[in-house]
């Protein structure tokens, strides 16, 4: 899917491949850096990122490109869910290259999920966790019509 966004470029949307691991993984390491100061084990993300290639019902990895580089990538990972009977999409290890942000390189990865969901009679909705400290990036949600009304994430992590 090529998207024009307005600037005279193109940016492609398609699903990642195997081959483009290595990127992923490199965008993985800067976000954790980035987001939460964490230096994460290459050796780890590398496994991790892989084992979503290697069982796709783990989740589908989406990368914004042009001219063959990546700027952009997130990871959809579908959850059940009872009440709606159908797959909502959560979008996991979403990150845009810094120099390559407020050019709508999220917008076109999201829009072009969002256009899945609402073709597909399997897919119920999209959904996102975002810090509470990234008032940048919710702007950019609400924008796009998503919402903080329903929920409050708690998690316990290992």
């Amino acid at each position: 899917m090529l998207v024009d966004d307005g600037l005279g470029s193109m940016i492609k949307i398609r699903e990642g491949k195997l081959s483009d691991s290595e990127r992923i993984v490199e965008l993985q390491l800067r976000m954790a850096q980035e987001t939460e100061g964490l230096e994460l084990e290459r050796d780890v993300v590398s496994k991790g990122v892989r084992g979503v290639f290697e069982e796709p019902a783990r989740g589908t990895y989406w990368v914004a490109e042009e001219k063959g580089q990546i700027l952009g990538v997130l990871l959809a990972i579908p959850e059940w869910s009872d009440w709606r009977n159908g797959t909502v999409l959560w979008i996991h290890s979403l990150y845009v290259v810094p120099q390559t942000r407020r050019h709508g390189v999220f917008k076109k990865l999201y829009l072009n999920l969002k256009k899945q969901v609402a073709q597909s009679p399997e897919l119920m909705g999209l959904r996102l966790c975002v810090d509470k400290q990234n008032k940048s990036a919710q702007k950019v949600y609400q924008k796009l019509g998503m919402n903080k009304d329903h929920y409050e994430l708690y998690e316990w992590l290992k």
